[in-house]
């Protein structure tokens, strides 16, 4: 299974442009008019990086807000994007969902069987991402937070038995190149180009993705 994936990954994850966190930031809310905020950074400390909230146990070191009220802080302006991470360059760019998509979660096993399944179905997609925790997220229309628990049981699953989840309002994603940890950087398995500036709906891809995730839950 293992070779799988690492084949399917090569296969399907595009060359990632160079650029620096305060470009692509910028290049985010100018180009795809998302909100983004700056969150936490890795600091080196005796030839290891951490997490610049000090929390020695983080979860995700260098990937989460810094700040409570992190809903206020998000910008969709390029000027004041810039200004944000002119004072903290090596911020991690987070994406507040909810707003203008939302994510679908999914392992990477089922993400990567779902993204091949999609392809033969010609659907079209958004923007997806895959995380270092070996995540995938796929962006979709509002709402999937909503919908996606009755679409997946009139798919036949109960929601709780599926590795699943919908992000929306009040929560958020990291987006490439932000770095977690030392587990490598997030990033874009279907880069966001002009012909994915339109996003599909939940109802559009819960099956292939229920799909997957329940042939994983079965492994």
């Amino acid at each position: 299974m293992e070779e799988t994936i690492e084949v399917a990954r090569s296969a399907q994850v595009p060359q990632q442009r160079g650029e620096q966190l305060p470009d692509a930031a910028v290049r985010y809310a100018k180009e795809r008019h998302w909100d983004v905020f700056p969150g936490t950074w890795l600091e080196a400390e005796g030839g290891v990086e951490r997490c610049s909230c000090g929390e020695p146990s983080c979860a995700l070191p260098g990937a989460h807000p810094v700040r409570e009220d992190w809903t206020n802080q998000a910008t969709g302006s390029a000027t004041v994007a810039r200004r944000l991470w002119s004072k903290q360059p090596n911020s991690s760019i987070l994406l507040p969902t909810g707003r203008t998509f939302d994510a679908i979660d999914v392992p990477e096993t089922a993400g990567f069987l779902a993204l091949a399944r999609m392809e033969r179905m010609d659907l079209a997609l958004g923007p997806v991402t895959l995380t270092p925790c070996r995540r995938m997220q796929f962006f979709v229309l509002p709402g999937a937070l909503a919908k996606a628990p009755d679409l997946v049981r009139k798919l036949g699953w109960p929601p709780a038995s599926l590795d699943l989840r919908t992000l929306g309002e009040g929560d958020w994603v990291a987006a490439p190149p932000t770095r977690v940890g030392g587990r490598g950087a997030v990033q874009w398995v279907r880069q966001p180009t002009p012909a994915n500036r339109w996003l599909p709906d939940t109802e559009e891809l819960i099956s292939p993705l229920a799909y997957a995730c329940g042939r994983e839950r079965r492994v």
